[in-house]
């Protein structure tokens, strides 16, 4: 079955009712002269993302019969919550398979919604493995997290909702794991407005879809490592390679320091939660990855993330922005040496917060210390401020 305008419509009228309609909001962080950027609030859906939009059409596709022999998926979470909450609303059985190293949060999320969970593999395409085993098994429908037309027409919707809202903009960007979200979205838009530009955004350590467009057909990659768990997929659908080709204008990537750069920006300027998948458009941006100039669009593509891992990225955000500094220091081990330290580091302006002296590694001479700094700083110019007034005072900074 081929994607058609007329199958994205008419998805956009199912979903009344059942998805929220996110609304676009003005991110001035990121805005300038020349371009005016807006974030597509996904995050903000009942399930965290925008994956009930597919799950739900696919699911109301099904004949009644079909339905009553139940569904089943594979996930890395954010497709499992979208299945769980259609399946409920159609009464629908749901079975889902979620690599083992799935965040929690997910995990407990899709149970809560009434699915039966199985935890399987390592990463997405060890859990998709596993999920046909058991669909042949059970005669259960696949429901496909992107390489299917009907959960493609379904998260198009949200292209249609982006030109509903913003006719004028210029450049809409979109995260892609396997291509589900890219393939509906620059569809339903270059259907409609071929003008609009669409770029897709995707961690470099599970590029798959740009290393397949780029060998001009499907490859797998041989890991999909990122800490965006929602698009860490080895290997793009046929469908979504085809419809990526056709429509998507540019892929860009971006590491996982970028990443984490995006998600604390939005935290902090934004007021939003985003996940590592969700904060790829963002991270794009910020890093200049293409031309931003005029009405620019980020699709938040969700905000399922757990309360670990948001600590762990906002230390990790802190340091690779220079807000803090672990600074190890060799001195005189002799009075007044820390408190002179403490002195320098307040006189630049910046805010001490941890402190570890050792004077007991064996490969200090007798008379020195090691003295280890976590410090405060407004960024990495001030940081390297800090250290200058150190050495300056005799002090080796490492």
């Amino acid at each position: 079955m081929a994607l058609t305008l007329g199958m994205i419509l008419e998805a956009r009228e199912r979903l009344k009712g059942v998805a929220q309609r996110t609304g676009l909001v003005h991110f001035k962080a990121l805005s300038d002269e020349d371009s005016q950027i807006y974030l597509k609030t996904e995050d903000l859906q009942s399930t965290g993302s925008f994956k009930l939009r597919g799950a739900y059409i696919k699911i109301a596709s099904l004949t009644p019969e079909e339905r009553a022999c139940g569904v089943i998926a594979s996930s890395a979470g954010n497709h499992a919550q979208g299945v769980a909450l259609a399946a409920r609303a159609f009464d629908t059985p749901a079975t889902i398979v979620m690599p083992e190293g799935a965040p929690l949060s997910k995990v407990k999320a899709t149970r809560e919604l009434g699915a039966n969970v199985v935890l399987h593999g390592n990463v997405y395409d060890d859990a998709y493995a596993e999920a046909c085993r058991l669909q042949a098994e059970t005669g259960a429908t696949f429901i496909h997290p992107f390489d299917d037309p009907m959960v493609i027409a379904g998260q198009g919707t949200i292209g249609l909702e982006i030109m509903d809202d913003m006719p004028d903009v210029r450049t809409i960007v979109v995260p892609i794991g396997g291509g589900g979200l890219a393939s509906g979205v620059s569809a339903a838009v270059k259907m409609l407005h071929p003008d609009v530009r669409v770029v897709g955004v995707q961690a470099s350590g599970a590029a798959g879809m740009k290393a397949s467009i780029e060998a001009g057909h499907v490859v797998e990659l041989d890991s999909a490592k990122t800490i965006a768990d929602g698009i860490a997929v080895k290997k793009p659908g046929e469908l979504t390679f085809e419809l990526c080709s056709r429509y998507v204008d540019e892929i860009v990537t971006v590491d996982d320091d970028e990443i984490a750069q995006a998600i604390l920006l939005l935290m902090e300027r934004g007021k939003m939660v985003a996940e590592g998948a969700g904060a790829t458009a963002v991270a794009a941006i910020m890093s200049r990855k293409f031309d931003v100039s005029g009405k620019v669009v980020a699709v938040i593509s969700g905000g399922n993330i757990d309360v670990t891992m948001i600590s762990r990225i906002i230390e990790k955000g802190l340091l690779r922005a220079g807000r803090v500094s672990k600074l190890r220091i060799l001195m005189q081990d002799r009075p007044g040496q820390l408190e002179q330290v403490s002195r320098l580091i307040a006189g630049a302006g910046a805010n001490v917060m941890a402190v570890h002296h050792d004077r007991t590694d064996v490969d200090l001479d007798i008379r020195d210390a090691i003295l280890e700094i976590t410090m405060e700083t407004q960024d990495r110019e001030h940081a390297q401020r800090v250290i200058k007034a150190l050495r300056e005072a005799g002090f080796k900074v490492n």
